[in-house]
């Protein structure tokens, strides 16, 4: 539990904004409260003991200065320079690594450079670096688009790290062809001016296919493919071994109201809702969840790989399943009139959507109609051809205490962020032919409010019965996070009370809703926070508000959700005095961490087929316009985001209008020195498309109209010289 606390004062530490303080101010800042101040304490005197803090004078913590060599990942630029990220923190930051002193690294290799100082600069110290050794390449394997050169052939590596081109030699091997999509294994590194040279190892198609893009995709992300042979066959004989007529030990619902309800194509049901009210008028919420557990035992192969994948991976069109589709497809699958295990938790509510009561059991259900969001959406507008007369009366049920909850928990805190998604249009072939918002109606909600509600109840349990699991965390954010926002919302007019508490994230949210700049507020509040992860660390889920959280309502496609299952699958049947050994030799910290990898690695794989598929799109509409909301700043120029693909977009500085454009880091906007013009985030504007490179993942925008309205008083240059002069005689006179 202390690599959370470490990773968290390393990032605090990190920030440009941190001002050196004191240990009981920096356990402060993090929102460190007295419960957990010895582990916290922990943490930081094992950081010390490494090295990578020190407390300086006036017992001041800081990270170590820059000296000496420097080990780090080599990030490079296309423009010939790059920066190491260093592999310790320090209180430099990344290293700055001019054109000349790259020694042929490429972008992800592990390298060790000689830290070079370069004066100060404005009272601080200025770093530069030497590369001297590569240390360990970043990978031998590339995919990349093969191209036909005057002096041969050569592959263009897809993606955004600015990596050179590689030359390979004999493609008839493969039957490679131009314009293929393929995987090259480098023979020899770049060196002396000389690209590297490869060999092409498998040809994955022509670039631009649907199909091909996402064999890329699996190539570059390491994402699973087929399942071993053991697993199928454990999958094989789970599904020839099921036989619910003979479940012992279960509460039989089969004939109670359940309905599901999932996205249009989805294919693994691992949730069901049923709503009854007892003798006394409370209600009483079933979220019943497929018993994964019971056919997927520790250790076995099965767990073995579902651990490994950590998660299913849904790509545009495609899915990774974490278990085989014999069980996440088949009897795992809380399919309509099928009888199926599961494990239900009971919550009872008051008529205020007060929790009274909670209770959990094995079970077994049928669930009476499985429907999508759009149409329990239509149900409950009165449109209900089709669906169950006692299911339409359900889902009102469902909507009532739905709206119960969530007016609860949003006094308790919960924030909702306004970020709207994109649903992309597909045909056939797997070409993005269109966007449109994705339905975003109530019933989503509904659903979302019953499984926060079960993911809260699970974890309250296993607390009282202290137990060690695997729960969902998310960190109250630093001093320093809130302090960067609250200089970003001073742009928009916008401010911060100094303690910031949910309820004035909730005032500010609710207070720009509806505004162009909505988007751009709710994404820097997103910004601010750091992301949620598995670990066994008790801090609450700041976001939703929940002192207690876990994930228990997708064990089907999140291996976290499996571990708890276990848990309460022990409780159940043998009782709390069991649970001393439910966790017994699990690092549970170890595989929280590589379960959150595997999650954001699949939400990487999934942004990036996304973009590469809208990219392709876009290249056919060069010229074509666009609405935009600017989203970020910088001196090179503007970030936008598409408000219709949802794909981001960059403005050169160049192309904004004639003038001298400046980034204002203060004002959070960037001004034309002599028109006055400014731009700021959250800005709308419409912009046309320049340019597409699908390979580097870059489309280049421009403003379809000019920012300096025609006629628009300039503003005079500052004569720096007068200034000076009338300075001089000010100070004269003065002495």
């Amino acid at each position: 539990m202390a690599e959370i606390f470490k990773k968290r004062i390393i990032g605090l530490l990190q920030h440009d904004d941190y001002q050196p303080v004191k240990l009981k101010q920096l356990a402060k800042s993090l929102g460190v409260d007295s419960e957990h101040y010895t582990e916290f304490k922990e943490a930081f005197d094992s950081l010390r003991t490494a090295g990578h803090v020190v407390i300086g004078a006036k017992n001041l913590v800081t990270l170590p200065a820059l000296t000496g060599r420097l080990v780090g990942t080599f990030r490079a630029n296309p423009k010939g320079f790059g920066f190491i990220i260093p592999r310790e923190p320090n209180a430099q930051g990344d290293l700055f690594i001019p054109p000349n002193a790259t020694a042929d690294a490429m972008n992800g290799d592990i390298v060790l450079a000689n830290v070079k100082r370069q004066g100060k600069r404005l009272g601080q110290m200025r770093y530069t670096g030497e590369i001297v050794r590569i240390l360990e390449r970043a990978q031998n394997k590339l995919v990349g688009t093969l191209v036909k050169h005057a002096d041969g052939w050569l592959v263009m590596p897809d993606g955004k790290g600015s990596i050179d081109p590689i030359s390979v030699d004999d493609i008839t091997a493969k039957n490679a062809k131009t314009n293929d999509k393929v995987v090259v294994e480098i023979l020899n590194y770049a060196k002396g001016g000389y690209l590297a040279r490869g060999v092409i190892l498998e040809v994955l198609g022509k670039a631009g296919r649907y199909e091909t893009e996402i064999r890329s995709v699996v190539h570059q992300y390491h994402l699973p493919g087929e399942f071993a042979t053991e697993c199928v066959n454990q999958a094989r004989q789970a599904a020839s071994g099921f036989n619910p007529d003979k479940a012992e030990n279960r509460e039989d619902i089969t004939n109670k109201v359940i309905a599901t309800i999932d996205p249009p194509d989805a294919k693994d049901f691992d949730d069901a809702i049923s709503i009854e009210a007892d003798s006394k008028g409370n209600w009483i919420l079933g979220v019943h969840i497929a018993d994964v557990s019971t056919f997927v035992t520790a250790d076995s192969p099965l767990d073995i790989e579902a651990k490994e994948r950590g998660n299913s991976v849904y790509l545009p069109g495609r899915t990774i399943p974490m278990l085989p589709e014999i069980l996440s497809n088949g009897i795992c699958s809380l399919q309509p009139d099928q009888k199926r295990f599961t494990k239900s938790a009971y919550i009872t509510y008051d008529s205020n959507g007060n929790i009274l009561a909670r209770r959990f059991a094995n079970s077994i259900i049928r669930s009476t109609q499985r429907l999508t969001y759009i149409q329990a959406d239509k149900a409950l507008k009165e449109r209900t051809k089709g669906i169950k007369p006692e299911i339409v009366a359900l889902l009102k049920d469902m909507q009532h205490l739905a709206q119960l909850i969530e007016q609860r928990r949003t006094k308790n805190g919960m924030l909702h962020l306004d970020l709207p998604e994109t649903e992309l249009v597909m045909d056939k072939a797997g070409r993005v032919v269109d966007a449109h918002p994705a339905d975003d109606s109530y019933p989503h909600t509904i659903i979302e409010m019953f499984m926060v509600e079960a993911n809260d109840a699970v974890a309250s349990l296993l607390d009282r019965l202290n137990v060690q699991f695997i729960r969902r965390i998310h960190p109250e954010p630093d001093i320093l996070s809130f302090k960067n926002l609250a200089m970003m919302l001073k742009a928009f007019g916008l401010s911060l009370p100094r303690n910031v508490t949910r309820a004035a994230l909730q005032e500010l949210l609710a207070g720009v809703k509806g505004h162009d700049f909505s988007f751009a507020v709710n994404l820097a509040v997103l910004r601010s926070f750091e992301k949620a992860e598995y670990a066994p660390l008790n801090i609450g889920h700041y976001a939703l508000a929940s002192k207690h959280y876990c994930h228990f309502t997708s064990p089907i496609r999140r291996y976290a959700d499996l571990t708890v299952h276990r848990i309460l699958d022990t409780y159940l049947r043998k009782g709390a005095d069991s649970l001393s050994h439910s966790t017994a030799g699990l690092d549970l910290v170890e595989i929280g961490k590589h379960i959150t990898f595997t999650e954001q690695k699949a939400d990487d794989a999934e942004k990036e087929l996304k973009t590469v598929l809208i990219l392709q799109m876009l290249s056919k509409r060069i010229g074509e316009q666009m609405q935009c909301v600017t989203t970020g700043l910088t001196n090179f120029g503007i970030f936008v985001q598409c408000k219709k693909f949802g794909i981001d977009g960059l403005i050169k500085m160049e192309d904004l209008g004639p003038d001298q454009w400046k980034f204002d880091k203060k004002t959070q906007c960037i001004i034309g020195l002599r028109s006055g013009c400014a731009i700021r985030l959250g800005q709308s504007l419409t912009a046309q498309i320049v340019s597409v490179n699908v390979p580097a993942r870059q489309l280049n925008l421009a403003p379809a109209e000019p920012i300096i309205k025609p006629g628009k008083k300039r503003k005079p240059q500052k004569d720096t010289k007068t200034k000076s002069r009338k300075t001089q005689r000010r100070n004269k006179r003065r002495r």
